[in-house]
């Protein structure tokens, strides 16, 4: 038998923009047409014609592959998932799948609202064609997952949305499917519970079963898949090891902002902003960076100058360096470009996704200080720091170089000089 959990070949799929596609449509549709325009009245039609969202994609995937699937927003990846669980079918080309499927593209996929949690978990076993003794041995397991053990024989339509979810990702994870599909479900929930899915798919990746993860959490893909793809306009751009992939991912990310266009405001114009690594088309933990901020002013200035800020994801400021205090910039005449370039020996953050936040100013005068409308978003990735140990999130946002002692018998040895605690 062969070892190919999923094959695709020239996936295609295409979506009609604007009216219905049928020719014929019921007396219902023809009604509810006939009401939308009455609606609208003589506002202009939305647009028409045909949209790919997945175009000529193929692959395989091995059984017990993690594989991470990531691209922007609108990129075909819900879509793909949507095919792969045989909820639509595809324009063009086909995919083979081999073994039962267990899938969660959205919050209670596959629930009836009007079935108990307890008749839900029946019914989602069933479907994937497990047998009721099946479901009722790993039945203890789901509820003790979810949390949900005080109202499992209330309607579901009656949960609240956390509750939807504990149940549906618990189901997802704790069925027997040999392919389990997983749609963006880490990126919701408070943070215990995001822990908590985390720390399944991680159990869920080692268990060989076939894996297929959506997520943005570029952090979450590397620790949890063995294989990764990108997704563009609907078409497959690269399929491989998971770094790798994620890496070049990142890379693309940022050229994609650094091309964003100028940003004008009343005294400035900003060309361009770019925030890289010195050593690697990524950013880890301790590389040196360059920052580079290009700009004109629309007027002449004695003292022009910079000040840029790194954000969290939560826009709390962690570091701020003002140009000026590192060097000056000659005067400038109107329409006179310049750039000005940080450079950081070691940037010391953690794993995460953060904000380049720029100030552009004259400081001949106090009153000419411009805050830039848009944020420059980059992202730190995992490095071997420490002795060449992976840092983990709970380290923290920031890595510190630390000189470390053990002392015996502290009470009669003298502390070491030069300790940095």
């Amino acid at each position: 038998m062969s070892d190919v959990a999923i094959r695709l070949d020239g996936i295609g799929k295409e979506y009609r923009l604007g009216g219905s596609r049928r020719k014929s449509p019921s007396l219902r549709d023809a009604l509810s047409e006939l009401g939308s325009a009455l609606v609208r009245g003589r506002k202009e039609a939305g647009p028409t014609g045909t949209f790919w969202a997945l175009k000529d994609v193929s692959f395989e995937i091995k059984a017990g592959d993690v594989v991470g699937v990531v691209g922007h927003n609108g990129a075909g990846k819900s879509t793909l998932l949507k095919i792969l669980s045989r909820i639509t079918d595809p324009t063009t080309g086909f995919a083979e799948i081999r073994g039962r499927i267990g899938s969660l593209l959205e919050v209670g996929t596959g629930f009836h609202p009007e079935l108990t949690g307890r008749e839900n978990i029946l019914l989602n076993g069933a479907i994937l064609g497990m047998a009721r003794h099946e479901i009722e041995r790993r039945f203890d397991e789901i509820v003790d997952f979810s949390g949900v053990e005080k109202f499992i024989d209330t309607p579901v339509k009656r949960y609240s949305s956390g509750m939807y979810l504990r149940l549906a990702f618990a189901v997802a994870v704790h069925l027997e499917s040999e392919i389990l599909l997983v749609d963006e479900v880490l990126a919701v929930g408070d943070a215990q519970f995001q822990k908590k899915c985390l720390d399944r798919m991680q159990s869920v990746s080692q268990s060989g079963r076939t894996v297929l993860l959506v997520s943005h959490n570029m952090s979450a893909i590397r620790n949890i898949c063995t294989r990764g793809l990108i997704l563009e306009g609907g078409r497959l751009l690269e399929y491989g090891e998971v770094n790798s992939v994620t890496d070049q991912y990142l890379s693309r990310m940022c050229r994609r902002g650094e091309s964003a266009g100028p940003v004008e405001t009343r005294h400035f114009r900003l060309d361009d902003v770019r925030i890289q690594s010195a050593k690697a088309p990524v950013i880890r933990t301790f590389d040196p960076v360059n920052i580079h901020v290009r700009f004109a002013p629309k007027l002449d200035m004695r003292s022009p100058t910079a000040y840029v800020a790194i954000l969290s994801a939560e826009h709390q400021r962690l570091i701020g360096l003002d140009f000026r205090d590192f060097s000056s910039v000659p005067e400038l005449k109107a329409g006179e470009t310049v750039e000005l370039r940080f450079e950081i020996a070691e940037l010391a953050l953690l794993p995460g996704e953060y904000l380049l936040e720029i100030y552009l100013r004259d400081a001949s005068s106090g009153k000419t200080v411009e805050h830039m409308p848009r944020n420059y978003p980059f992202e730190v990735v995992e490095s071997a720091v420490y002795g060449g140990r992976q840092i983990d999130s709970w380290h923290g946002i920031f890595g510190l170089h630390v000189q470390t002692a053990v002392v015996r018998n502290p009470e009669t040895a003298e502390l070491p000089a030069n300790r940095v605690a």
